[in-house]
């Protein structure tokens, strides 16, 4: 799902990707649910590509958002964000994620990923997992081809009939054709 989200460089809030051209894409505000052209100057993420520093390495966005979500107990951040004093953000990350790396992640990079999961958990994205996505993807697509393979047998019996009466109403002898081919050669 974090795949589809984006943030896109000078709009506040995040977006779900809509449809992408050329030198465009049309997303919509997951807010206001309203959709606007975003072009190739502006520089849009998505949020499945988002990783944070830790004391070894990065860690993927869905690990922090999962750590957070585990820590409010699905709830929305109860810590004042506009206001939150630096020690009190990275206090809380700790708590929620400790191995993020105090030193490389900021207090605003902190602010951002709070208000990111506020605002997915206030239009209703509860599930950050890449891999759980998928697994529902999948027995979705499992459960529509066998609906679809009945449709598809009845449709190839429907074109090898109306296939076959079109042969027999227009059969010609191909002589005829080859001569006309050997002619233009």
């Amino acid at each position: 799902m974090l795949k589809t989200i984006v943030t896109v460089s000078g709009k506040p809030g995040l977006f779900k990707m809509i449809s992408q051209g050329k030198g465009l894409m049309i997303v919509e505000s997951l807010v206001e649910k309203k959709r606007i052209p975003v072009y190739l100057k502006d520089k849009v993420i998505s949020l499945g590509d988002i990783s944070v520093y830790t004391n070894e390495s990065e860690a993927p966005l869905y690990e922090v958002l999962n750590g957070v979500k585990a820590k409010e107990n699905s709830q929305p951040v109860a810590l004042e964000l506009v206001n939150g004093k630096p020690e009190e953000l990275r206090t809380y990350m700790m708590e929620a994620y400790p191995e993020f790396d105090r030193n490389r992640v900021y207090p605003t990079d902190i602010k951002r990923i709070l208000g990111w999961y506020n605002l997915l958990l206030s239009i209703g994205i509860t599930e950050f997992d890449p891999q759980k996505d998928e697994e529902e993807k999948t027995k979705t697509e499992d459960a529509e081809p066998k609906e679809e393979s009945k449709k598809t047998s009845k449709t190839a019996a429907t074109v090898k009939k109306t296939s076959m009466t079109k042969k027999n109403l227009t059969a010609k002898p191909s002589v005829g054709k080859t001569t006309q081919r050997t002619r233009q050669k």
